[in-house]
């Protein structure tokens, strides 16, 4: 190349020239310092001995010819006193071409090697035009764009570590003109150019190549910034979405620290902190190891850690240095755990930082080298500005797995109980990480050894007879309705088929009173559908019918297609019911799970059911005791009791006056439950086990030995055992809630007659005592109960 034009396209048609500087040397030719005046005259002498330095040229050829002579008129702009200290150079604008230099930045190009080419990094050919269009719109035109933004040249050290220079540009000694064919910016056209800065076309069109002559140079004061620039990088790498799922990602991460510490053979590892097991666990998913932890995939931190060095990290979340593995390996003859596991390695020197918000500790990045001494307690120090990025990184990845593990959970297992939830996040962690292993990935089954069954249940006493008589009453009422317009139809209109649809009206009246049956509902609704609507849609045309048949069909619930008014009511009974027994007892739930974890579920059918389970697989930690097993049993039995007295208390409020029925399983055996993932619930674990399942779902229809009473009855609470143990324990509950007048002096022991593969079971039976309200100090039995709420 002999033109410095050729081969680049910019709306600049470029001239090297030393024309604004000599007007500097001009006036200072008339300086009354003689020194400086005669230093000016050498300059503009050298000047008017090569007009072309002056008058600005385009060849390389006279940069190379002229170099000596560049170099004297440039002399007071590159100080020979500073010239090894300052990364300075003459240069062109948006180019690469340097045509002076001083001497710090010729030893970095020199450092680079052999076949470094020089170029500035983040400046591509279109953005180079569109910068030099700003420039024009500034120098010729007076816009006051900020169109200024950092430039950056990538160079190697002697170590090969990339180093990042800065660079600041300084116009002063350079003007523009417009070409006589230069199109005139207009105020619409700077406009319109503020919102279309990536639209090359448009900056073409209005900034056409070489339309304007720049003449002179620019000085470029480099500085090195790489420190700035690793922490950005950093910043940059662990900020994008998509950079934890490249593979090259933690090479990446590498080379960034290199830069930072100015260190070629250190490598970076990671420990996430599992606090829940006060562990250090290994990264999955992405190449990175753990020098803390070798080859172990998870490790309890009092064991990786000696403890001054476990204080220091967990504790007060500060940087831990060993600059000399190998002497700190023989003075502690190898007892220090951290210490042997990067000997173990061959680890020289290290620097671990905790990696730690307000909540706590979350990680360990573990930089290290093969290198004694090359890491320290000094340059840890240039690591704490990077930490907030880290940390930040950290945040959202640990966000992003729980939100991943919560919708894994959701997706496989449905809504968990908080007391066992922690088991589930641990499979959904393990099947993550199989995932990312490219290992089958599956959710592998829960089960939950050693714990005690609760079970209790407020049942509905006679619902299935209470939603039979309001189905038969709503049937009736149609009925009656149909009947009622079908015989004013036989006098407008008398035809033979309304007397058959209303025999057949009064046969199903005859039959709803006399043996209402499961069928029946059935046969009578389809006798609505198939005659009665079609036969009604055309009576409906009978001026005199109208109204009644409009008046039927308001009557007609939409949604169920049937008169709907005692179901409604029964319906609306059992709901209300149901809603605020659940209502108390979740409030209740919440004191028993402070005084002591425990899974806890419920159901809603004809009244409320749950079941509990207690022990240590459950709660995880090594505090289980059976005395909270004790304590739990006897909170259930008082909660079943306060349920009772608040049904009761809004019995009279209800649309459908019904009774209902306590009871209690006691099982004082340990089981094992599991999580069965197509029904999404937890069942019985086992064989042996299920005779307890048997129990819960029969129990509650079985009779006393002997007669045809139901062991369940309104106004006591039924508590069903098979363990002499059993009953003395809770004759103590029950003389207790006596004396705290929750129970009557009634108490009752029965047998049960044997249910299918379950023998010998009994009850203790005995009667609630109610209060009308909450602020009533009067206890009543249930037979007193009634006979104040109907005095």
């Amino acid at each position: 190349m002999t033109n410095i034009n050729d081969n680049i396209e910019s709306p600049l048609f470029l001239k090297v020239s030393f024309s604004v500087l000599l007007d500097y040397y001009e006036d200072l030719a008339k300086h009354q310092d003689q020194f400086v005046a005669a230093r000016a005259k050498h300059v503009l002498k050298i000047a008017e001995d090569y007009p072309e330095l002056r008058n600005g040229f385009t060849s390389t050829k006279i940069l190379e010819d002229r170099k000596e002579e560049i170099k004297v008129i440039l002399q007071d702009s590159f100080s020979p006193v500073l010239t090894k200290n300052e990364i300075k150079t003459a240069s062109i604008p948006f180019h690469d071409i340097i045509f002076n230099k001083s001497e710090r930045f010729k030893n970095i190009i020199k450092t680079a090697g052999e076949g470094f080419q020089l170029h500035i990094k983040n400046m591509s050919e279109d953005y180079r035009y569109i910068v030099a269009c700003t420039v024009i719109l500034n120098f010729c035109y007076g816009y006051d764009l900020n169109f200024k933004r950092p430039f950056y040249y990538e160079i190697p050290d002697a170590n090969g570590i990339m180093r990042y220079y800065k660079i600041m540009y300084n116009a002063d000694f350079c003007k523009i003109k417009p070409t006589p064919s230069a199109p005139k910016i207009t105020q619409e056209d700077y406009e319109e150019l503020l919102d279309n800065f990536e639209n090359f076309d448009l900056w073409k069109e209005k900034f056409p190549p070489n339309s304007y002559v720049f003449e002179g140079f620019v000085i470029s004061n480099i500085f090195d910034v790489t420190d700035d620039q690793s922490i950005s990088n950093i910043k940059s790498t662990l900020i994008s979405d998509e950079s934890h799922k490249d593979a090259s990602f933690i090479e990446r991460f590498y080379e960034i620290f290199r830069s930072l510490l100015g260190l070629k053979d250190i490598k970076v590892g990671f420990s996430m902190y599992n606090a829940e097991d006060n562990a250090f666990e290994s990264l999955y998913g992405v190449n990175a190891s753990s020098f803390l932890l070798g080859d172990l995939e998870k490790e309890d931190c009092k064991k990786a850690l000696c403890v001054w060095s476990y204080n220091r990290l967990i504790k007060e979340h500060k940087n831990l240095s060993i600059s000399d593995v190998d002497k700190a390996y023989s003075k502690s003859k190898g007892k220090i755990p951290q210490i042997k596991a990067l000997h173990e390695q061959g680890i020289k020197s290290a620097i671990f930082l905790p990696i730690a918000n307000d909540y706590g500790l979350m990680g360990v990045v573990e930089i290290i080298s093969y290198k004694p001494k090359a890491l320290n307690s000094i340059n840890a120090n240039k690591l704490v500005d990077v930490m907030p990025y880290i940390i930040s990184a950290i945040e959202r990845s640990k966000a992003e797995e729980e939100n991943l593990i919560e919708a894994i959970i959701q997706k496989e297992c449905t809504s968990i109980h908080p007391s066992v939830h922690w088991r589930f996040v641990k499979e959904a962690k393990n099947f993550i990480k199989d995932e990312v292993l490219g290992k089958e990935a599956r959710f592998r089954k829960i089960v939950f050894d050693g714990v005690y069954p609760l079970y209790g249940q407020i049942d509905i006493k006679g619902s299935s007879e209470a939603r039979n008589n309001a189905t038969k009453e709503d049937l009736k009422l149609q009925l009656k309705a149909v009947k009622s317009i079908l015989k004013k139809a036989t006098k407008i209109e008398p035809l033979p088929i309304y007397e058959q649809y209303i025999y057949q009206v009064e046969k199903y009246l005859e039959g709803l009173d006399d043996h209402f049956q499961v069928d029946s509902e059935q046969q009578i609704s389809e006798f609505f559908k198939q005659d009665v609507e079609p036969t009604f849609k055309h009576l409906s045309k009978i001026d005199e019918l109208s109204e009644l048949i409009e008046g039927y069909h308001n009557s007609i619930d939409e949604k169920v297609e049937v008169l709907y008014k005692h179901r409604k009511d029964y319906d609306d009974t059992i709901a209300t019911i149901n809603q605020e027994m659940a209502s108390l007892l979740d409030s209740k739930q919440k004191e028993a799970q402070a005084m002591y974890p425990h899974y806890f579920e419920r159901f809603k059918t004809d009244g409320v059911e749950h079941n509990m389970y207690i022990g240590e697989s459950i709660t995880k930690e090594d505090s289980f005791n059976p005395l909270y097993l004790y304590n739990l049993r006897l909170w259930q039995l008082q909660v079943m009791c306060e349920m009772e007295n608040m049904y009761y208390q809004m019995r009279s409020d209800l649309p459908v006056s019904l009774d209902v029925a306590s009871m209690i399983l006691v099982f004082n055996q340990p089981l094992s439950i599991s999580f069965r993932m197509d029904e999404k619930q937890f069942d019985v674990d086992g064989t042996y086990n299920a005779r307890y399942e048997i129990v819960k779902k029969r129990v509650d229809k079985a009779y006393i030995k002997g007669t045809n009473e139901r062991v369940t009855q309104k106004g006591k609470i039924s508590i069903v055992y098979s363990q002499k143990q059993d009953e003395i324990e809770y004759m103590h509950y029950i003389k207790f809630l006596q004396d705290k007048n929750y129970l009557d002096t009634d108490v009752e022991i029965v047998e049960l007659q044997d249910l299918q593969a379950v023998t010998g079971l009994k009850a203790i039976r005995v009667s609630v005592l109610y209060h009308k309200n909450e602020n009533d100090k009067s206890f009543y039995t249930y037979d007193d109960l009634m006979k104040e709420i109907k005095a």
